[in-house]
């Protein structure tokens, strides 16, 4: 098993920890089938798009039952720590959620390349991947979803994304690739919390 299939596995349940988190914020608490679809959704819902629409079958947790287990893992451990994760940590939600685009932006835009398609597609097929889960969980939980607000947020994966084909064509080492434009991600988005960072309006409205 190797460190990246690892790391997929780690993704995929933080993106279903998010998801768990968000219904519990809605007061979901005894609705445990909705939690679950909600972290199930958040957490395969951009990479399974991004399979149909590259045609990669069988879509990788129908193939692979791993996944589906470290989402059990990931709403259960969501659950089990609720009062934990609303009483000590700032906003969970937001930095659980942080924590996957910068992961699966990358994972999105290496899968895309590994299947020979151009960069900017692939660019598009990374960004899809790490956003796509959570617009599906903002709006079942009638939120607007994180992408449309003022704070930089999918700016921030279009930069990794865009730093890792630089770092690509560079022949920068891949494993190394990886955890610059990841960190990137993540890091230009927590700043854009920490600090506010927004981009130019358009228009006078």
């Amino acid at each position: 098993m190797s460190n990246w299939y690892l790391i997929d596995l780690v993704g995929t349940s933080i993106f279903a920890i998010s998801g768990a988190l968000s219904a519990l914020n809605k007061k979901m608490y005894h609705d445990l089938f909705g939690i679950s679809f909600i972290g199930f959704l958040t957490a395969v819902g951009g990479g399974t798009t991004r399979d149909i629409i590259m045609g990669a079958h069988p879509i990788f947790w129908i193939r692979d039952p791993n996944y589906i287990i470290v989402i059990m893992l990931g709403v259960g451990i969501a659950i089990a720590g609720r009062r934990w994760w609303f009483g000590q940590l700032w906003r969970p939600l937001i930095f659980f959620d942080t924590l996957g685009i910068g992961i699966y932006t990358i994972f999105g835009l290496q899968k895309a390349l590994s299947l020979e398609v151009n960069n900017w597609a692939a660019v598009l097929m990374g960004l899809m991947t790490a956003l796509f889960g959570g617009v599906l969980r903002d709006t079942l939980v009638n939120d607007i979803p994180l992408i449309f607000e003022k704070h930089i947020y999918a700016t921030a994966c279009l930069a990794g994304a865009l730093l890792y084909v630089l770092g690509r064509a560079l022949a920068i080492d891949p494993n190394l690739n990886f955890l610059i434009s990841a960190a990137s991600i993540t890091l230009i988005r927590l700043c854009a919390i920490r600090y506010g960072w927004t981009l130019p309006r358009i228009g006078n409205q």
